[in-house]
């Protein structure tokens, strides 16, 4: 006589997760152990350790022939997130334990090990949102278990073993529910401005950045502190909301990353090394994963040494920037991620980088550094906003040692949160998401402006692209100072942050 049984689980499908039942059918026949359902090597692989694991934890393995359906059979599956529902399926279809819970709406996820402990998955995360949503209680592995209650209202119980779950499961004992409210999270952050000396119009250009989302190039000789300004950008960003927070959480989770629960609100700050290759940076693989791109979503992308980047990987950045999502297309799958960073990047003004510098002398001939400058492609430097030179620090501010009347990280990102309440406000998004016709609805120009642009698009050569992105950093400044309308002064400022073109 055969025997079935059917629970739940979720597949990974970039950050969709969609549901995946599981049929395990006991037969008679020959003993065999087969999984259908486009099982992945992973998957094939669970049932030496489901069987294993069920041995260990005092059951008797089913006698006869054993199939397992991963449905829908069109979907792949991979990853050994599979194996507690599989184990659980055989324990109910041979009748050693019965379940007083009703199956039809729970959702269970862990990887077995062969003693019968439970053991984390990557990508688990967007799949107890997803059954959250489908307000689904789940099944999880203890160890790493808080960040699968950072989804609101899930009902998640943590196991630490086999056994656990099938007592639980039958009724013999209880398991604490997850708890954990992200809304109470408070940010933390590590690094502060008032740690940097100096570099007054660097700390004045990167609240501009901040508060209008703008890509910014640093250009300066080495030690001028282009990266210790980028790593401190994020302290003056506002926190990320709960939402967000779970998205980039998402993410990592994807990315088999490790979650700091201390820094979910805290924008990342990814700095990719300049050897780094385009799948590193954007995703891929055979089954996706999220590259540096994503995992700096709703925060920093920071390209230090950026000449050094091979030109074909920095090509593939210029979608992106535009976009704020990317698209991969495999022959096994097609998947999308978010892609909304803010690019900050960092260079030398010569190969040597000492060109302009008074405190050394450098050697690079005319020819060397424009070989060097085009190392980045005009279609990128046209999507960067804002472009600044980092002179080197005076000895003066650097043997100073009084901090106490320098501004930090908190003063500046109340300003910043102030300005980008007002973009809000008027467009209900930042403004580097403005479309051209917006920007120009948003800002009438005077005679006297129309001028003066007319005659930088001459001197700068400027292009649409650059003539709007001038328009949006002009528009910040006038956030930042609480001013209804872009002036002259506005205008020339954010014009001073072409100096790339000239």
């Amino acid at each position: 006589m055969s025997k079935l049984s059917q629970l739940f689980t979720r597949a990974s499908t970039g950050l969709d997760a969609p549901l995946v039942t599981i049929e395990v059918h006991i037969s008679r026949g020959l003993p065999g152990f087969s999984i259908v359902g486009l099982p992945e090597g992973a998957v094939r692989e669970s049932k030496d350790r489901v069987r294993s694991a069920i041995m260990t934890s005092q059951f008797e393995f089913p006698k006869g022939r054993i199939t397992v359906s991963l449905a829908p059979a069109n979907l792949p599956k991979s990853g050994g997130r599979y194996d507690l529902p599989i184990a659980i399926g055989l324990l109910l279809a041979s009748k050693q334990i019965e379940s007083k819970i009703k199956l039809d709406s729970f959702e269970c996820y862990g990887e077995l090990g062969l003693d019968g402990s439970l053991r984390p998955t990557e990508g688990l995360l967007p799949a107890v949102i997803a059954a959250c949503k489908a307000k689904h209680p789940l099944i999880v592995p203890e160890e790493e278990s808080n960040q699968y209650a950072l989804a609101s209202k899930a009902v998640v119980y943590p196991c630490h073993h086999l056994l656990q779950v099938c007592a639980f499961l039958s009724g013999r004992c209880d398991v604490d529910k997850l708890s954990y409210n992200l809304t109470d999270t408070q940010p933390i952050y590590n690094l502060d401005f008032s740690q940097v000396k100096g570099q007054h119009h660097a700390k004045r250009t990167l609240e501009i950045a901040a508060s209008g989302g703008h890509n910014l190039l640093l250009i300066g000789p080495p030690g001028a502190g282009k990266t210790m300004l980028a790593e401190r950008l994020p302290s003056i960003m506002p926190p990320l909301e709960s939402n967000k927070a779970l998205e980039c959480a998402s993410i990592y989770s994807i990315a088999n990353k490790t979650l700091d629960l201390t820094q979910l609100k805290v924008r990342s700050f990814r700095s990719p090394h300049h050897s780094s290759s385009a799948v590193a940076l954007v995703g891929g693989g055979s089954t996706p994963k999220p590259g540096e791109i994503s995992l700096a979503h709703e925060g920093v992308l920071f390209l230090d040494e950026l000449p050094e980047f091979p030109r074909s990987v920095l090509e593939v950045l210029r979608q992106p920037l535009e976009s704020g999502v990317i698209h991969l297309s495999r022959a096994a799958q097609q998947v999308s991620f978010p892609a909304n960073f803010q690019l900050i990047a960092a260079m030398n003004p010569c190969p040597c980088g000492f060109y302009g510098d008074g405190t050394a002398k450098c050697h690079c001939t005319e020819d060397q550094i424009s070989r060097y400058k085009n190392k980045i492609s005009g279609p990128l430097l046209d999507r960067i906003d804002m472009v600044l030179t980092v002179p080197p620090l005076p000895k003066e501010i650097l043997l100073k040692q009084d901090t106490q009347n320098v501004e930090n990280s908190k003063t500046i990102r109340e300003r910043v949160i102030k300005a980008q309440h007002i973009q809000i406000q008027r467009q209900g998004k930042s403004n580097d998401k403005l479309a051209p016709d917006k920007i120009e609805k948003i800002i009438n120009l005077t005679q006297d402006n129309k001028q003066l642009l007319s005659k930088m698009i001459d001197k700068l050569h400027l292009s649409a692209r650059a003539y709007h992105r001038i328009l949006k950093v002009a528009c910040t400044i006038a956030d930042l100072e609480g001013s209804e309308a872009v002036n002259k002064s506005h205008l020339i400022e954010a014009i001073g942050y072409r100096r790339f073109e000239n």
